[in-house]
C-alpha cells in the first residue's frame, strides 16, 4: 500500500504530466503560426529590393527584414523550448514507467495507448485494447465506473473514485492531459484485511453491499457458507437486516443458521458486512483474522475477566498495556453487576443479548453496545463481545427524552394558560361592565381599577406560560440585530444600573433574521436582568452578535443545529455562574434559584419558547465562579418568507352603537359567554347564545333565522370552532366569523386555512376589544 507521501507524489506527477502536455500543445501551435510570419517578412523584403520605390521601398525593406528576423528568432526560441520540454516529457514518462502503481493512458474511446510496467505486470499487455476489458475481472461493472470518471475528468480536468474489488479497496483516478487523452492510475489499499491478504482469504464470511442492497462483492467464506455467489441481500438473509451487533438468520445449504451481524461503513455509500456464525463449533477463525477485523471484538472468561481483545477493541477501551481487567472496570450502566451478566451468558442461564453501556474513564461520555454470545474454544467456555459505538444513538435518545419532557411540560403550561385566559376574560370583562356604572369620583372606582390592573398583570404572566409552550401569537418580521440592539442600549443601561458595565458589540455585515421584534426585546431584557442579578457586587455584562456558518450539523446540549448561515446573540456575565446540578432545569417553567418573591421562574422558559417558536436555538454555558454565557442562534433570513396566510386581526376603531345586526355567540365557558353577551347587547347588537358547536347548528337549522356574524371559541367539547363554522357556511357562506382563543393564532392556522373572512381575537380581551372586533368585521 502506498503511504500518503507516495500518493501525493504520484498525483503530483500526473498533474505535471497533464500541465506539460497543455504547454507543449500551446508551444507547438504558436510555433506553427510564427513561421508563416517569417516567410511573409522575407517576401516583403524581396519585393522592396526589386522595386524602385524610393523612401517607401526602403521602409518596406526595413520592415520586412525586421519582421522576418523577429518571427524566425521567436520560432527558433520556441523550438528550443519545445525540444527541452519534450525531453522533460520523456523523463516524466520514464518516471511513470517505473511507478509501482499501475498507470494507463487512453483515448476518448477508452483504448489503451500507454501502460507502465506495473500495469503490464498486473493486467498483461493491453495496448490497443479497451481499458474496460483490463478491469473487467477486477471489480464489478467497470464500464459504468470508467464512463462516470472520464465524464467528470473531461469537464473538470481530473476525477477519482474508491471502488471495491476482490482484492480489497481500490482508488481509481483519471487526469485529462490533452483534449483527447486521459491518464489513469489504479491504487490498491490493503488495510482491510491486513498482513497483505485480501478479503477473499478471510475465514470470516463477509460481503460488500451498496445503498440499494446490491451485493458488490462476497468472499470465499461467505460463498462456502451459502453455497452460491449471492447478488442481493435476500439471497443471504431471511428477513430484514437488524441493527449491527444483533443476530440475523443466514440461508445456507443445510438450512438457516444464526449469526452475529456487524457492519462497517465503507467509501461511496458502501457497507462491509461481516457474519460470525453462532454455532459454537463454527467459531474457529484464526487469531490473526480476529486481530485484523475492522470490528471491535473481545473475549471474556465466565468470571468477567478480559482474556483477549483485537486491535480495534483495545483502541475503543483505551487499553495500552497487559492485564485482564474485569468487564465492570471497563464499562458501567447496566443497573446490575456486569460480571454476573457475563456469567449468566456463559452458563446459558440467560440468552445472548445486547446492552448499551457507558465506557469508564473517558473524558467525554461515550457509549457502546455490547452484544454477548457464548462460544467454546479449545474446550474452554468464553463469552464473545461485539462492541459497537452507540454514542450517537444515546445522544439522539437523550434529545428525544428531553424534547418529550419539554413538550409535556409545555402542553401542561399551555393548558393551564388557556384555562387562566378564560378566567381572566371573565374577570376583566365583568370589571369593565362594573366600570361602566361607576364614575371616577366613586370610591369604588379605584378598587375596580386595581382589579382591572391586576387582571392585566396576570394576563402578562399567562403570556409567559404560552411563550414557553410555544403557543403564543408571534408577529415575525425581518429585523436587523444591530438596529435592535442600538435601540435597546439606552434601556439596557438603565436596567443594569450604575454598578454594572454594559458592553455591546456588533458584528459587521450580519444578515437579517426573522423574529417577533417585541418578543426578542423581551428575551434580551430578561437575560440582561438575570445577568445583573447574578452580580450583586457589580461586574461586566456583555451583549454581542456574531455571524456563524455551519458546514456540518452542530451537536450541542441535546440539540442538532443543521448546516447553514446563522446570527448569534451572546449575553455574558462575570457572576458566580450556575451550579452544574441546575443546568438541566434552567429552562423549565417555575424553576428559579432566586429568593421567594423575587422571581416567577418563567423568564428563561419564556425565552426558550420564543426562540424555539422563531426557529432558533438557545444554549447556556456556565462555570461556577467565572460566569454564565447564553447564546441565541437564529437562521439568517436573506429573503422574505411567505408564511401561511394570517387571519385578519381587527383594528381598533371608534365604537358606535349597532343597528339591527345579530351576532351568534358560541362559548362553552359560562362566565366568558355571560360577559361577552352583555357587552354586545350594551352596544346594541342582537345576541344568540350557544354553549357549543352542536347547539349553534341546531339553532341555525331554522331558515328564518338571520345571523350577521359568528363569534366562536375554538377549543370546545364536541365540535371545535372551525368544524361547526365550516358546516354552517354550507348554507350561510357570506357570514363572517371571529374566532376567540386562549391559545396562539398560529395553532389555529391549519384548521382555519380553508375558512374565508375569518378574524382572530386572543383571550383575555376587554369589552372594548370585543366590540371593536365585532364592529370592524361587520363594517367590511
Amino acid at each position: 500500500m502506498f503511504g500518503q507521501m507516495g500518493q501525493e507524489q504520484g498525483h503530483g506527477m500526473v498533474r505535471t504530466f497533464g500541465h506539460l502536455a497543455e504547454i507543449l500543445g500551446a508551444i507547438d501551435g504558436l510555433s506553427r503560426r510564427l513561421w508563416p510570419l517569417a516567410l511573409l517578412g522575407a517576401l516583403i523584403a524581396g519585393i522592396a529590393l526589386v522595386q524602385p520605390w524610393g523612401r517607401t521601398g526602403a521602409a518596406a525593406l526595413l520592415a520586412g527584414i525586421t519582421l522576418a528576423f523577429l518571427a524566425s528568432g521567436l520560432a527558433i526560441l520556441l523550438g528550443l523550448n519545445k525540444h527541452r520540454d519534450r525531453v522533460l516529457r520523456r523523463q516524466l514518462t520514464e518516471i511513470l514507467g517505473h511507478d509501482v502503481t499501475p498507470c494507463f493512458s487512453t483515448d476518448m474511446a477508452g483504448i489503451v495507448g500507454f501502460q507502465n510496467a506495473a500495469a503490464r505486470k498486473r493486467f498483461g499487455t493491453q495496448r490497443d485494447e479497451s481499458l474496460i476489458n483490463a478491469l473487467h475481472d477486477y471489480f464489478a461493472n467497470p464500464s459504468a465506473v470508467l464512463f462516470r470518471l472520464q465524464s467528470r475528468a473531461d469537464l473538470m480536468g481530473s476525477a477519482r473514485e474508491d471502488v471495491t474489488s476482490q482484492k480489497g479497496q481500490l482508488r481509481l483516478s483519471v487526469h485529462r492531459f490533452s483534449p483527447e487523452r486521459f491518464l489513469w492510475r489504479l491504487e490498491e489499499f490493503s488495510d482491510r484485511p491486513s498482513n497483505g491478504r485480501g478479503a477473499d482469504v478471510l475465514s470470516l464470511p463477509m460481503l460488500v453491499v451498496n445503498r440499494s442492497g446490491v451485493i458488490l462483492f462476497s468472499n470465499e467464506a461467505l460463498r462456502r457458507l451459502t453455497g452460491t455467489r449471492p447478488r442481493s441481500l435476500d439471497q443471504v438473509f431471511q428477513g430484514p437486516l437488524p441493527q449491527p451487533g444483533h443476530e440475523v438468520s443466514v440461508k445456507t445449504n443445510n438450512g438457516a443458521i444464526r449469526a452475529f451481524f456487524a457492519q462497517v461503513d465503507g467509501p461511496g455509500e458502501r457497507h462491509e458486512v461481516y457474519l460470525m456464525p453462532l454455532t459454537e463449533r463454527e467459531f474457529d477463525q484464526p487469531s490473526d483474522d480476529f486481530e485484523s477485523l475492522p470490528i471491535a471484538l473481545a473475549k471474556f472468561s465466565p468470571d468477567g475477566h478480559l482474556r483477549q481483545a483485537n486491535r480495534l477493541a483495545r483502541e475503543v477501551m483505551g487499553l495500552t498495556g497487559p492485564g485482564e481487567p474485569l468487564v465492570s472496570d471497563l464499562f458501567e450502566g447496566l443497573g446490575r453487576s456486569l460480571s454476573d451478566w457475563v456469567a449468566d451468558v456463559a452458563t446459558a442461564r440467560r440468552p445472548s443479548g445486547a446492552e448499551v453501556l457507558r465506557l469508564r474513564g473517558a473524558e467525554e461520555d461515550r457509549f457502546f453496545q455490547l452484544s454477548l454470545r457464548r462460544i467454546v474454544e479449545d474446550g474452554r467456555v468464553r463469552v464473545l463481545a461485539i462492541i459497537t459505538d452507540a454514542t450517537d444513538l444515546k445522544r439522539l435518545e437523550a434529545q428525544f427524552h428531553q424534547s418529550q419532557k419539554m413538550q409535556a411540560v409545555g402542553e401542561l403550561a399551555g393548558g393551564v394558560a388557556h384555562d387562566f385566559n378564560n378566567l381572566l376574560t371573565a374577570i376583566s370583562g365583568h370589571c369593565d361592565l362594573l366600570l361602566l356604572r361607576h364614575d371616577q369620583d366613586d370610591p369604588e372606582y379605584a378598587d375596580l381599577q386595581q382589579i382591572h390592573q391586576n387582571a392585566n398583570r396576570a394576563a402578562a404572566l399567562v403570556r409567559q406560560l404560552l411563550g414557553f409552550s410555544r403557543k403564543q401569537t408571534l408577529r415575525p418580521e425581518r429585523i436587523d440585530l444591530a438596529d435592535v440592539l442600538s435601540e435597546m442600549t439606552h434601556l439596557l443601561n438603565r436596567l443594569v444600573g450604575e454598578r454594572m458595565r454594559l458592553r455591546v458589540t456588533h458584528a459587521p455585515g450580519l444578515g437579517p433574521i426573522r423574529a417577533d421584534k417585541r418578543q426578542l426585546e423581551q428575551v434580551l431584557m430578561n437575560l440582561v436582568v438575570n445577568a445583573r442579578d447574578a452580580m450583586p457586587g457589580g461586574g461586566t455584562i456583555g451583549v454581542e452578535t456574531q455571524a456563524l456558518t455551519l458546514r456540518e450539523p452542530l451537536e450541542r446540549d441535546r440539540a442538532t443545529v443543521p448546516p447553514g448561515h446563522y446570527a448569534v446573540i451572546r449575553v455574558t456575565d462575570t457572576g458566580d455562574g450556575i451550579a452544574p446540578e441546575n443546568m438541566s432545569k434552567i429552562f423549565e417553567p417555575f424553576f428559579t434559584t432566586k429568593k421567594i418573591g423575587e422571581g416567577t421562574g418563567l423568564g428563561l422558559s419564556m425565552a426558550y419558547g420564543i426562540v424555539k417558536q422563531s426557529g432558533g436555538y438557545i444554549f447556556c454555558d456556565s462555570v461556577p465562579g467565572q460566569g454564565t454565557r447564553f447564546e441565541l442562534v437564529f437562521p439568517i433570513n436573506d429573503s422574505p418568507v411567505e408564511g401561511t396566510k394570517a387571519l385578519t386581526r381587527p383594528s381598533a376603531q371608534r365604537l358606535s352603537r349597532s343597528g339591527e345586526n345579530v351576532v351568534m355567540l358560541v362559548e362553552d365557558e359560562a362566565p366568558v359567554r355571560a360577559f361577552a353577551a352583555r357587552a354586545l347587547r350594551l352596544r346594541g347588537y342582537g345576541v344568540l347564545e350557544a354553549v357549543d358547536g352542536e347547539d349553534a347548528l341546531r339553532q341555525l337549522a331554522d331558515p328564518q333565522l338571520t345571523v350577521d356574524l359568528f363569534v366562536s371559541d375554538v377549543v370546545m367539547p364536541g365540535m371545535d370552532g372551525p368544524a361547526w363554522v365550516r358546516q354552517a357556511r354550507a348554507n350561510r357562506p357570506q357570514v363572517p366569523v371571529i374566532f376567540m382563543s386562549g391559545y396562539a393564532e398560529e395553532g389555529l392556522a391549519e384548521g382555519q386555512a380553508r375558512i374565508d373572512n375569518a378574524s382572530f381575537l386572543p383571550k383575555p380581551f376587554s369589552l372594548n376589544d370585543l366590540t371593536a372586533a365585532v364592529q370592524a368585521c361587520l363594517s367590511r
